[in-house]
């Protein structure tokens, strides 16, 4: 009987994700609301999940589990299927528009798959004001803001909701939708729900209390697996190495000195009060790809292009990605932006391309052509000063940031609107007769003019500091290559020994002696003292870098993909020194996967500029939820190094079984408590989404893939129902596989499916 509903419950456990995982697909090219109404919301994925619970409670009293942390864990899973189910039949959800002053008695609801339909509420609602607050000085969005009045039989009770704070009226939660662009209206959605979220936290506050007592239980397995001997010894370590080159040419440009006077001045750039350098770091890596050119600072670029454009226009800085544009246009990877204004041509030559591409040509050509085209206006907005938001000016407590072309406030006194006028038709004559003693004077005076008018809105000289620096040291370029330099060279010596090591067991075996000398044990405690040495440089250079940027935004720096890859290597950095004394393989691993991580952040298409937090994502929940989950992520890298090592050892050893069960092992004791993190972090992630946009599960990409990964990683521990995993190859191989769906949760749906998480 047992064999049957075995198979029967892994052939429903299968179904589900398979149906999970292609869904999200689906939404991709049909939709979200197609998804919601046809498989999300229809009755045939509530009746699989269903079947799949009753067959799994049935499969688990069959196996009289006597681990209390095992029985409240699997009954977390159904409590919070139970909420569920009574959200998806009982909750109602729905969006009312407001308008200021009005009395609105109208919404819009939703039913269960999601099909709007007008409804009337029994009270009524009227918009007071909304209001947009933004970062002092900037056009970024800090929060959205309605206020409004309910009017219930003749009572009147003020509200107020705005991103990460809802508002409760009975059973009702209302919470910030949008707004119409007038800003004289606001859509407030609202969710009622008294019965399923109740239930829903109940079966997370389990889960969070189960996921926790699974790794202190005493008789649990995960204490045991502890107990093992040959886990407390410890495995292995390492060498080092590395090196690096550059190059020079001649170009007009300012001293190195004027240049880093204009590079301390405040510019509006990215939407943010930040150093000129800043700008000068991000204008040069757009046209150049890298932050100098030709051994000239950021800085130096910038102004060049300011007061000597028609000498720059002949440098060849403007870099070509795309293969397709090059081969049709017969051009290098680098040419001068020259290159493509001839006036016996016809003046822009990448003109007509351009036309036809925003016409509906968007093939691999016209795409490229688009690119550079938005590199060459952004040239064109420095030389006719639109980008150079160099001048603020406080009015009734509100500043703003002009450039010298900008149509300036009546308000602004004459003196003002001169100065800020003229003072570029100054600093180029001073550039043109080489006289960089009255241009750095004058560039004081800039810079006494921001201070004195920048009211609030200029960083604190603590925050200028710290961007100063973090322009000035490419952290995550260094570190990637060093510690993908360490981490190859590590994970070789690795392999290596441990093959020496079976072949000298094979020795002792036969004559009797020890087959590896003591000075072969005194190099290994060498190297992997050298490389626990480099491991804890590296993560200190890291933790400066997360401190720089912490300090630059003002928020923690997990707010985008580009600082959770960083904040991932950095964790995983963090474990490789904590658990390396004991596990030593692991200094090894961490190089690799930490290198990996880095390489990742600069090579993709992921944007390191730092900006402001979107509102959403101004919550204290951030910090947590993207932490645990993140912390999650880089143990279960090590489970998937740890296989790929299992693996290529079976390759190169045929005694390597005794190394392959120890591999098996390791990877057992980081993916219990990864498999915690991202259950908790999920379960945070839960509340979050319910305080910010009023449901608690939305059925997202990212989060259908995380509960995905959590699924497919939680088979390995169920080695009593699945014993294939028992053995070390299918073990490993298990895991090597179940890290494409991590792969997936993270990259793919960043950059493939979308999502409400696309911006993580």
């Amino acid at each position: 009987m047992q064999n049957p509903l075995k198979k029967t419950l892994f052939a429903l456990y299968v179904l589900v994700i398979v149906c999970m995982a292609a869904a999200t697909v689906v939404e991709k090219y049909s939709g979200t609301d197609f998804v919601r109404s046809n498989v999300y919301g229809a009755w045939w994925f509530s009746l699989l999940w269903a079947v799949l619970t009753a067959a799994s409670i049935i499969y688990f009293l069959r196996h009289r589990c006597k681990s209390w942390s095992g029985i409240a864990l699997h009954l977390s899973f159904v409590v919070i299927l139970a909420g569920a189910f009574v959200t998806h039949v009982s909750s109602e959800r729905g969006t009312v528009h407001l308008r200021q002053g009005a009395y609105i008695s109208t919404c819009v609801m939703y039913d269960r798959h999601n099909q709007p339909h007008d409804a009337q509420m029994p009270f009524q609602m009227r918009l007071d004001r909304f209001d947009v607050q933004y970062h002092e000085g900037t056009d970024a969005a800090e929060d959205y803001v309605s206020q409004f009045t309910i009017i219930d039989h003749g009572k009147q009770y003020s509200g107020k909701v705005s991103m990460n704070r809802i508002f409760r009226y009975g059973a009702m939660r209302f919470y910030q939708s949008s707004y119409d662009n007038d800003m004289l209206g606001a859509s407030v959605s609202f969710n009622s729900d008294p019965i399923g979220i109740p239930l829903t936290y109940t079966g997370y506050a389990l889960l969070f209390l189960s996921l926790v007592y699974m790794l202190f239980d005493p008789h649990g397995a995960y204490r045991k697996l502890l107990r093992l001997s040959h886990l407390k010894k410890g495995l292995m370590m390492l060498v080092l190495l590395f090196a690096l080159g550059a190059g020079t040419a001649q170009a007009h440009v300012l001293p190195k000195e004027s240049a880093d006077c204009f590079g301390r001045l405040m510019v509006l750039h990215n939407s943010r009060i930040c150093p000129l350098q800043t700008l000068a770091v991000d204008f040069t890596k757009n046209l150049y790809g890298k932050a100098s050119y030709d051994g000239y600072t950021p800085e130096q670029v910038l102004t060049g292009w300011m007061f000597y454009a028609d000498d720059w226009m002949q440098e060849p800085m403007l870099r070509l990605k795309g293969a397709a544009m090059r081969d049709r246009l017969q051009l290098p990877e680098y040419v001068p932006v020259g290159q493509f204004f001839n006036s016996a041509m016809g003046g822009y030559t990448l003109g007509p391309y351009v036309q036809e591409y925003y016409g509906g040509n968007h093939d691999a050509f016209h795409s490229q052509v688009a690119a550079i085209d938005n590199k060459i206006q952004l040239i064109m907005e420095l030389r006719n000063g639109s980008l150079l938001k160099l001048f603020p000016y406080t009015y009734k407590g509100n500043t703003t940031w002009y450039a010298p072309t900008d149509s300036l406030p009546k308000t602004m006194d004459r003196e003002h609107q001169q100065f800020v006028r003229s003072i570029f038709f100054l600093l180029s004559d001073y550039a043109l007769t080489s006289d960089y003693a009255q241009m750095d004077a004058v560039v004081g005076k800039m810079l006494k003019y921001q201070q004195k008018n920048g009211g609030a809105s200029l960083p604190s000289d603590r925050r200028v500091a710290a961007e100063r620096i973090y322009n000035r040291i490419p952290f995550a370029t260094i570190l990637f290559m060093l510690c993908l330099a360490m981490g190859v060279i590590s994970f070789l010596y690795t392999i290596i020994r441990m093959c020496r090591e079976d072949n000298g067991a094979n020795a002792k075996g036969a004559n009797g002696n020890d087959g590896l000398s003591v000075c072969s044990k005194r190099l290994h405690v060498s190297f992997f003292v050298v490389n626990y040495v480099v491991m804890l440089l590296s993560f200190c250079a890291l933790t400066y870098c997360e401190y720089l940027r912490w300090t630059i935004s003002g928020t923690l720096p997990m707010t985008n993909g580009y600082e959770t890859m960083l904040f991932v290597a950095w964790l995983v950095q963090l474990l490789a020194l904590v658990c390396g004394v004991r596990f030593r393989l692991l200094v090894a691993l961490g190089f690799l996967m930490s290198g990996f991580f880095l390489l990742v952040s600069h090579i993709g298409q992921m944007d390191p500029q730092i900006k402001h937090t979107m509102p959403v994502l101004n919550s204290p929940l951030l910090s947590v939820h993207v932490s645990i989950i993140m912390m999650g992520f880089a143990m279960l890298s090590f489970t998937f190094i740890s296989g790929l090592t299992a693996l290529l050892l079976r390759l190169v050893s045929r005694t390597a079984q005794p190394k392959m069960i120890q591999l098996q092992q390791l990877s057992l004791v980081f993916l219990y408590p990864a498999l915690a993190a991202l259950g908790i972090g999920i379960f945070v992630g839960a509340i979050w989404a319910n305080v910010s946009w009023g449901e608690y599960w939305g059925w997202d990409p990212k989060e259908v893939w995380a509960l995905i990964t959590f699924m497919i990683y939680a088979v390995a521990l169920h080695t009593r129902s699945v014993p294939q995993l028992h053995r070390p190859t299918a073990f490993h191989v298990f895991m090597t596989l179940a890290f494409l769906t991590l792969v997936m949760t993270y990259f793919g749906v960043n950059y493939f499916l979308g999502g409400m998480h696309s911006y993580a």
